[in-house]
């Protein structure tokens, strides 16, 4: 594990696993590809910048000549690089699936050429469909619900098809709800925080009881590093914190952080395929050796601290015309 092209580098966990690995490997070159659209960032990695060992790339993973020339100068491929947020997904399927799974193809497509010795493939739990009971395992039927999770479905499938026709080494790996520094201020944490911090209303999704199982940035790193060097070719791993939350539970935890009163809260109009709980099984991975380090009750004070000391980055993010657009649209919606 000498030089990995990291794609979609620049977003949100693709940054914090630069950083980490940039940390926990002194010996490792970090080629960072990504098209800073709406979700990418370049004050995402200021810190790394001057890092003799980190090299950056603006480009499309769609994009195959840029994908060619850079795959053989790597030998292993870690694909952040996606499209990933539900509320854009409802009214943009277009761009979920030439990037999900057009994009996925591209790098596929390189490394079987180039014979790279590792390609890991960041996906999501929510592939797995609602699930009222129980965890989810690796080996549980997709059956995503909306065109997000339909997009990352796809690509999973067309990686572990890379793995079984032309023995691409693949390992995937389905993560749950992430949150920590760094996270676009559309998605719920962020989204809840910088509204609270101008009193502005936090607008909760129907009842509030959707279930989601929070992930510390930082723990889904490490988890991803123990694949890299643990995990078998061809496996799917699930990636979960093991701190189930209503979102309504995590909206008064940001209140209460903030010292702020609920009376912000706004009940709204829920979206349309609302997924009501995501739970996974992480026997596989932590047989690895690999468990959470950062539970909620201590991940949630951290990341609200960090939007609180970073009021400038998040206002920079906010104010971008695409973020201003989206929630113009989500607003009127809803009113």
């Amino acid at each position: 594990m000498k030089r990995i092209l990291v794609t979609g580098g620049a977003g949100f966990i693709g940054s914090n696993f630069v950083r980490y690995m940039l940390r926990q490997h002194p010996d490792l070159d970090i080629l960072v590809l990504d098209a800073l659209t709406y979700a990418g960032n370049l004050e995402n990695l200021a810190d790394v910048a001057d890092n003799s060992r980190f090299y950056f790339f603006k480009g499309d993973i769609r994009d195959e000549r840029m994908v060619d020339n850079l795959v053989p100068n790597v030998d292993t491929i870690v694909n952040f690089a996606a499209e990933t947020f539900v509320d854009r997904s409802i009214h943009e399927p277009g761009d979920f699936v030439t990037t999900d799974v057009v994009g996925t193809f591209r790098l596929l497509e390189a490394a079987r050429k180039h014979g790279v010795e590792r390609f890991v493939h960041i996906s999501t739990d929510e592939v797995y469909g609602s699930v009222e009971q129980g965890s989810s395992v690796e080996t549980d039927p997709v059956e995503p619900r909306s065109p997000y999770s339909a997009s990352k479905a796809a690509s999973d499938l067309l990686a572990r098809s890379y793995f079984v026709t032309y023995g691409v080494p693949v390992i995937i790996t389905r993560a749950s709800n992430n949150y920590g520094p760094y996270q676009h201020p559309e998605k719920l944490i962020p989204f809840f925080i910088t509204n609270a911090l101008e009193d502005k209303p936090l607008p909760v999704y129907g009842d509030g009881q959707q279930v989601r199982d929070w992930l510390f940035v930082e723990d889904h790193c490490s988890a991803i590093d123990t694949v890299l060097q643990k995990g078998v070719t061809g496996e799917v791993y699930n990636v979960g914190g093991g701190y189930e939350r209503t979102n309504l539970e995590v909206t008064r935890g940001i209140l209460q952080a903030l010292g702020k009163d609920e009376s912000l809260i706004k009940y709204v109009k829920d979206r349309p395929g609302h997924d009501r709980r995501y739970s996974l099984d992480t026997t596989k991975l932590r047989s690895l050796g690999w468990a959470p380090k950062v539970s909620f009750d201590e991940g949630l004070p951290l990341t609200v601290r960090w939007y609180v000391e970073n009021e400038g980055w998040w206002r920079r993010v906010r104010e971008g015309e695409s973020f201003q657009q989206f929630h113009r649209a989500w607003y009127k919606e809803r009113s």
